[in-house]
């Protein structure tokens, strides 16, 4: 595969966009409402709900981890001083963050020398506001240990991360593969695929739930939930049903829900975003369908859930919330 056909969601993370936001005006499902609470994040990508309940959110153009308060989206900077975007690449840098007890990690892409940067690609420790350090090389196992085929950036493209048995998942939507990464900065391959794109994870006891966004043209059968067991070499499909889905987390109930960026136009270059405004908080039925609870959303990247409350972060840099997601429900847990 080429280097654009697997970045498909990445390709404007980077670049300030001002695009009109028409979400709140979108009908939602059932009692759900929506109202932006962030704007002005600068590569906004991932996010996490931290111990104290706020949420972090990645700013790659910048290499900084912002702490925002759900209630109110006032922002501070949690941590600074991460690899930033390779300016010649225009992608890349810290790209997801999550929490083991009360230490924060980021997870950092498209950094290194296959690149012509001069950082690590892996995960990072956050010892301060302004110090981080490495604890893991994905970049460099990826390097050692290429998919066949061979891509084109051998290390890869690492998109999200999940907090797993003391370690972490990490998808890796160029290798099409999942990884198993633990804190003395060891990395296997957990998991491997065809060309599905693997995107945002989620853990519910033992099973790991995984979002594939699916090969171009991104077709919304081709956007699917799967699970998988700690020593399965195979996945089995949950539903499908939206399109470039990105992420997949659980709700209250343990409602299982998905984000998906939307319709791709077909003939635009491999690598580009979704359409504006076509994107879409989904819900995973028993029957293996997805309903939209919030449709029209405007290139969704990343998706958190505190009580009855879904908080989705976009490439434009904001962060949408919608509230009384639960009262649009008539599905069921997976």
């Amino acid at each position: 595969m080429g280097f654009t056909r697997k970045l498909l969601v990445l390709a404007a993370v980077l670049v300030p966009i001002v695009v009109p936001s028409v979400a709140a005006a979108a009908p939602l499902l059932g009692h759900a409402t929506a109202s932006r609470l962030v704007a002005g994040l600068q590569g906004s990508v991932g996010s996490t709900v931290g111990p104290d309940g706020a949420l972090y959110v990645t700013e790659s153009a910048v290499g900084r981890i912002t702490r925002v308060d759900p209630r109110t989206g006032a922002t501070s900077t949690f941590a600074s001083g991460l690899p930033r975007t390779i300016p010649e690449v225009g992608l890349g840098g810290a790209f997801d963050v999550a929490f083991l007890g009360r230490t924060a990690y980021v997870l950092v892409t498209m950094v290194g020398p296959d690149l012509g940067g001069q950082d690590i690609v892996g995960i990072y420790r956050v010892d301060g506001p302004n110090r981080v350090t490495v604890v893991a090389d994905i970049g460099q196992f990826a390097v050692d240990n290429p998919p066949v085929p061979a891509f084109f950036i051998p290390s890869g493209v690492q998109y999200a991360m999940q907090p797993y048995r003391g370690g972490f998942l990490v998808t890796d939507g160029h290798h099409n593969r999942v990884y198993r990464v633990t804190l003395d900065g060891s990395v296997r391959e957990l998991i491997a695929f065809g060309d599905i794109v693997p995107t945002g994870l989620a853990v519910r006891g033992r099973t790991i739930y995984l979002a594939q966004a699916g090969p171009v043209p991104h077709l919304p059968e081709n956007g699917k939930v799967v699970k998988f067991g700690p020593r399965s070499t195979t996945a089995t499909e949950v539903a499908s049903g939206a399109p470039l889905l990105v992420d997949v987390e659980f709700g209250r109930g343990h409602q299982l829900y998905a984000l998906s960026q939307g319709h791709f136009t077909p003939g635009q270059p491999d690598g580009s975003p979704a359409d504006p405004n076509t994107g879409a908080l989904v819900r995973v039925n028993r029957d293996g369908t997805m309903t939209a609870i919030a449709p029209n959303l405007d290139r969704p990247t990343s998706l958190e859930f505190i009580r009855n409350t879904a908080y989705v972060v976009t490439l434009g840099g904001e962060i949408w919330k919608i509230n009384n997601v639960s009262g649009a429900d008539h599905g069921a847990s997976k």
